[in-house]
């Protein structure tokens, strides 16, 4: 696995780096802005690009542009993007663009080094992580919509696969049976008119329901 950085605070850039290494996952480059960040993809070609949203030169959104191009030439780099707050517009961009290879965690999450490494884990591995935070603050912010119509085991469910849980995962997470878990993605998606013909990409399309609200 070999990882790009792109993070304007030298610290927390030598920080990901360091934890990156523990995991046995190479960083092969890491730079401070956007523009290095394109250049330095193109010249060595990495499997996962890891970038703050907010870089110079005004500290907007570059990171995340660039994020977007970088998809939009090379659909198979994954990305994780970093941000300091909960901006849940970045996280519907990322998702409602790109399917899987993806995540949105706030820079808090590294703190968690078992955690943050696994996020990293499951986004090279195809998946699609948000951030617990993000989640959270989503369910609360769209309470009138299609999704109402889940029951709170289904909706906890829901919020778990959107933190890029498998099954597996969301059995132990609510002490449940992974048959369980399976009947309630199920109704999810009968709920949500998720078809078969999407069965490529269903639990993402659910996630981006739930993002979309």
């Amino acid at each position: 696995m070999r990882v790009m950085i792109a993070e304007d605070s030298v610290l927390l850039r030598e920080g990901l780096i360091r934890l990156l290494a523990v995991a046995g996952i190479e960083t092969i480059a890491a730079v401070g802005d956007a523009e290095s960040l394109l250049r330095a993809v193109e010249r060595e070609r990495p499997d996962l690009v890891i970038t703050d949203v907010r870089m110079p030169p005004d500290f907007r959104d570059e990171g995340l542009r660039a994020a977007l191009v970088l998809r939009q030439e090379w659909p198979d780099l994954a990305l994780v993007v970093l941000s300091q707050y909960v901006e849940e517009r970045y996280a519907t961009e990322l998702l409602s663009t790109h399917n899987t290879g993806v995540g949105y965690l706030l820079k808090d999450r590294v703190a968690d080094v078992g955690e943050f490494i696994d996020a990293v884990r499951r986004v090279l591995d195809g998946g699609t992580v948000l951030d617990p935070d993000v989640v959270a603050q989503l369910l609360v912010k769209h309470r009138e919509r299609p999704l109402d119509r889940l029951t709170q085991r289904e909706s906890q469910v829901l919020r778990l696969m959107a933190e890029g849980r498998s099954n597996s995962g969301i059995a132990t997470a609510l002490t449940v049976s992974e048959s369980a878990v399976a009947k309630h993605v199920n109704s999810i998606f009968t709920k949500l008119d998720i078809g078969l013909k999407d069965s490529d990409h269903r639990r993402v399309i659910a996630v981006q329901r739930f993002l979309q609200g």
